[in-house]
């Protein structure tokens, strides 16, 4: 019926936007395959397959882990809140082993870390936790507390030092147990990735007698071989702690108890001549080689925050494919592997790690803070740092507050320390440069025990009284941010405090109780009983050490250049004590003396009035508290011969381990010395005018001292040297064996024995030891080396034998007191440091002191100063001689003698009273803060030293 019509002749119609409805049947097809891909298939591939599943829960939880890292990474150390009694516990108390009773101290004289307190007071504490400081007046009553009325005696914080080796390099020393510098040579120069904390011994019993000097917390460092030595960590200085009282190394650390991720971290680095010396590397090299790590240590941080940024977004955004791959992709990285030997240098971009640098001179400090200006971390402190007193300002300048922590008076041991200032103290305090006085405790001149002496050394150069005591408590607490828990002695620190017998800066203060976590560590009865000889003297004890008087350049150079004329006649008042014989006397009470002096000789010595005709037309020196001393003599192995101790090219050198049985062979000190020095400049100001110096060897033979003048201005050409030959030395002991000849002890004794039966009856100088014309000196220090001695004088009784060190005499004082051997005894603050002296006394309050052993067996003995840089301490000859007095209950005139005629007698120097060198202080030099203003040389009757000064 339809025709069908052309194509082409009808045209088609307009297109429209036209879609053909589906079927429900197909709607329902494609929602099936979504579903299929979007649910079901993703559910089959990561649900299904258990393997794949895992993998999956594996990176979800790496990826939740690395996310808490960065957490971690980017939460600063945590910042403690101000100290409160209830605001904290003392997280190292445990009920077992810890403080159970409370304790009051009451009537204290308090130093409480900042100040002190101005009235006595009572502290409270309990549970490791100071629960109030109040008023004294209070009284306050807590039942059942034990309650200790200490009568006004000084209470401080517990002392901080911020530099000790002790737990890694423990006493007794032996190499089989120095664990303090890691010098791998697979490591080299850069070991920041070790902790110090895996070499601690929890045994070494030098924390008992460091802790019985009062010092309760300590940053233990590793040693400074290195660039980066690696990370410290701080203690407090008791053993068996815990509940089982056993030598765990956790229960020693100052944070134990605490959350491991809020401990503090330190870093030990070291720039300058030791990594120089040990590495072989400049300066400019050890500086690369540090920028180096630092660099890859700042690019591996910015691969950690990369990775943490991408990390935190892809956690938002919930792809786990994308998370998979991510991972996958992170794993494959090889700079992760890198992550734990750069962990501490990174956490030190990150300010997580406190900065701790072993650094001398200004050149070292300069560059330092460049470098941390460069990568950005903060230094804490600066460690050692004799010449910092040159450049306070540039030090100042970093704005880092950076800490000095130093030695009061230690030095000349190497050239980085030779420009050692005993002004330094003063110097850095006036510029406001924040000073902490340290140990470097491992040797016995180190010895941590007597941190404090430090202090009291630094405040006699002028260091105020108040920084002092602070140098020693809150501001190395301060330096190592610490000081929320120890430094001070506040209501909520802990309870770490120190009873003092006298004013902590006195010659001798002694922990009489030291409290750790409020716990006693020190027994009352043993304590008592090394004081036993002490001599209770009046309240003086509670005031402050004068400081030492100084004079203007201009005064001085007025004095000085009238009394040092020859001829010259003077007159010194304000005398008030005189140890001259002939001329011993002590001014009454309501007067002084008055001395008049011509031509070296003393005129007149008696009041004023008496003295007024002769003193006419003379000069005059007026004094506060005059005291008037023989020339002190010093015994050395270094004064004249040896400028820096381990440099060479600075000394007469060292004589090596030979068996020396020909006296051909033996060597004279006086053919090496040099009358020069900054040992000399030391001297005078301790009042030393003349030295019996022995050639420096470090074997067996050690030659034939020599007696010099200290004063500078005599040569060896006209009475710089008093007496040729003074004595011949031996040594005996673990340091002089080793030679093919001498391989062991008993071959040194045997040697000894040899050298006395051949030359009994020669005329050389092993003849003259052996006949007792000139005394045989023979260090030797321990006991039983030194009871092979006693047999030898007991076979030989014609010898002249003196034992030189003594560390073991105390524990032999009864022979020999009976053989008549005396002992010039270096050991009058004992270390039982080496193997050898083990068993010496540590001294009050944990034993007798050596001084009290030998002055009650009789013995005739006395002191001088050994050890590295012996020329250093020399200066302190008197106060060791005022220390020893204290402890042996000597009267002062005993003490002068024990560094004066106690060492002519034993050296066998005839010195004619009418010619003694005499002294005239400012002061009482067995007590710290006197001066020498002037020193009479008693041969030729020149002034031979007017107001020296050392620096």
């Amino acid at each position: 019926m339809y025709k069908q019509l052309d194509s082409e002749a009808i045209p088609p119609p307009p297109r429209r936007q036209y879609r053909p409805k589906l079927p429900v049947s197909i709607i329902t097809t494609i929602l099936f395959i979504l579903g299929i891909q979007f649910v079901i298939l993703p559910r089959y591939v990561y649900q299904m397959s258990p393997s794949e599943m895992r993998l999956t829960q594996f990176q979800l939880d790496a990826l939740d882990e690395g996310l808490r890292k960065c957490q971690a990474d980017r939460t600063p150390p945590i910042q403690y809140p101000v100290t409160t009694a209830s605001s904290r516990s003392n997280a190292r108390w445990n009920p077992s082993t810890g403080q159970n009773d409370t304790i009051i101290l009451r009537n204290v004289t308090l130093f409480d870390g900042e100040k002190i307190v101005e009235n006595a007071v009572d502290i409270v504490f309990k549970k490791g936790i100071i629960e109030s400081v109040s008023d004294a007046a209070q009284s306050i009553l807590i039942p059942g507390a034990n309650v200790f009325d200490l009568e006004g005696k000084y209470v401080t914080p517990g002392l901080v030092d911020m530099h000790s080796h002790h737990l890694t390099n423990t006493w007794p020393l032996l190499s089989s147990t120095s664990d303090t510098n890691e010098m791998n040579p697979a490591f080299g120069p850069l070991t920041p990735f070790v902790r110090i904390v895996d070499s601690l011994k929890a045994y070494d019993y030098a924390t008992t007698v460091i802790a019985s000097g009062g010092v309760t917390t300590s940053l233990i460092l590793p040693g400074s071989a290195n660039i980066m030595g690696g990370e410290a960590v701080v203690v407090k200085n008791v053993l068996k702690s815990g509940d089982n009282e056993e030598f765990v190394v956790e229960e020693l650390l100052l944070e134990h108890g605490e959350p491991v991720e809020n401990r503090r971290r330190y870093m030990k680095m070291a720039c300058g001549e030791n990594p120089r010396r040990v590495y072989k590397h400049t300066r400019m090299g050890n500086a690369y080689i540090f920028r180096k790590q630092m660099e890859r240590a700042k690019e591996l941080k910015d691969k950690q925050d990369t990775w943490c940024l991408k990390a935190a977004a892809l956690k938002e955004n919930g792809n786990v494919a994308a998370i998979s791959s991510f991972l996958d992709s992170a794993s494959k990285d090889e700079s992760a592997t890198d992550y734990l030997e750069f962990d501490s240098s990174i956490a030190m971009l990150r300010g997580k790690v406190g900065i701790n640098v072993h650094c001398y001179e200004p050149e070292d400090f300069e560059d330092m803070i460049k470098h941390s200006k460069e990568f950005g971390f903060r230094i804490q402190a600066f460690h050692h740092a004799l010449s910092a007193w040159q450049v306070p300002e540039m030090i100042k300048a970093s704005g880092e507050n950076i800490t000095i922590a130093t030695f009061s008076e230690f030095g000349f041991y190497k050239k980085e320390a030779y420009e050692a200032n005993l002004w330094a103290g003063k110097i850095l305090s006036d510029h406001g440069v924040p000073i902490a006085y340290k140990s470097d405790h491992v040797e016995p001149e180190t010895n941590a025990k007597y941190l404090l002496f430090q202090a009291a050394t630094g405040h006699s150069f002028h260091v105020p009284e108040l920084l002092a005591l602070q140098s020693v408590t809150s501001v190395p607490a301060q330096s190592m941010q610490i000081d929320h828990r120890v430094g001070y002695a506040r209501p909520g620190y802990d309870a770490d405090l120190v009873v003092w017998d006298s004013h902590p800066l006195l010659v001798g203060a002694t922990a009489l109780q030291v409290y750790i976590d409020g716990k006693p560590t020190l027994d009352p009865k043993k304590v008592e009983e090394s004081l036993s000889s002490v001599q209770v003297t009046s309240s003086k004890n509670l005031s402050a050490p004068i400081m030492r008087k100084t004079v203007s350049a201009e005064i001085k150079e007025e004095l000085c250049s009238k009394v040092e004329k020859a001829g010259t006649k003077f007159t010194v008042t304000g005398i008030r004590n005189s140890y001259l014989e002939g001329h011993a006397a002590a001014a009454a009470a309501s007067d002084s003396l008055t001395m008049v002096v011509d031509s070296g000789k003393i005129l007149c010595f008696d009041s004023s009035s008496k003295c007024a005709s002769m003193s006419a037309d003379s000069p005059i020196i007026t004094l506060e508290n005059g005291h008037v001393l023989p020339g002190l003599t010093a015994v050395s192995a270094q004064l004249g011969l040896a400028e820096i101790t381990t440099d060479s090219a600075t000394s007469d050198g060292e004589l090596k381990k030979t068996a020396g049985a020909d006296p051909k062979h033996i060597v004279y000190a006086k053919y090496g010395v040099h009358l020069e020095g900054r040992g000399f400049a030391r001297a005078k100001i301790g009042g030393v005018t003349r030295s019996i110096t022995a050639p420096m060897s470090e074997g067996f033979t050690s030659g034939v001292s020599t007696g010099i003048k200290t004063s500078g201005k005599k040569t060896i050409l006209n009475g710089g040297i008093f007496q040729d030959d003074v004595a011949v030395h031996f040594s005996i002991g673990q340091e002089s064996k080793g030679t093919d000849s001498l391989p062991t002890i008993s071959s040194e004794i045997s040697t000894l024995r040899e050298i006395i039966v051949e030359n009994e009856k020669k005329d050389n100088i092993y003849g003259k030891a052996a006949n007792g014309t000139i005394p045989l000196v023979v260090h030797a220090d321990n006991e039983y080396d030194i009871m092979q001695l006693i047999k030898i004088k007991q076979e030989y009784p014609q010898l002249n034998l003196v034992i030189y060190g003594g560390y073991g005499s105390p524990l032999v004082a009864k022979e020999l007191a009976e053989a008549k051997i005396p002992v010039i005894l270096t050991a009058n603050r004992g270390a039982p440091a080496a193997f050898e002296a083990k068993n010496s006394l540590p001294g009050p309050p944990l034993s007798r002191s050596p001084a009290a052993v030998l002055t009650e067996a009789g013995v005739k003995y006395a002191l001088s100063i050994f050890g590295e840089a012996e020329t250093s301490h020399i200066h302190n000859i008197p106060i060791e001689a005022g220390w020893a007095a204290k402890y042996a209950g000597l009267s002062a005139k005993q003490a002068v003698n024990l560094v004066s005629r106690n060492v002519e007698d034993i050296m066998g120097l005839d010195v004619e009273e009418t010619k003694r060198d005499f002294v005239v202080w400012e002061g009482n030099p067995l007590e710290f803060g006197a001066s020498v203003v002037l020193g009479v040389d008693g041969e030729d009757g020149m002034v031979s030293m007017c107001w020296p000064e050392s620096n």
